[in-house]
């Protein structure tokens, strides 16, 4: 956790699986975007990583689900 702005940001990073092109990163990054308290998501294609900052912390649960909607898989945090 970080202070930015006088805020508190969590920031997690994923290992997700599958992700082969620009279309993966785009359709993963909309659907974490999309979790409550996301501020910014940062997908790095070929080392199948993606950081998550965010205001509030983030379940596991959450992600994987953001990730499987996506079509991809959480492989670890």
């Amino acid at each position: 956790m970080r202070l930015e702005k006088g805020f508190a940001l969590f920031t997690t990073t994923y290992s997700v699986s599958g992700m082969t092109c620009d279309h993966c990163v785009s359709a993963v990054t909309t659907e974490l975007s999309g979790l409550p308290g996301v501020q910014d998501v940062r997908v790095e294609l070929a080392a199948g990583l993606v950081t998550v900052d965010s205001d509030v912390p983030l379940s596991v649960g959450a992600v994987r689900d953001a990730v499987d909607e996506a079509g991809y898989e959480l492989a670890g945090v």
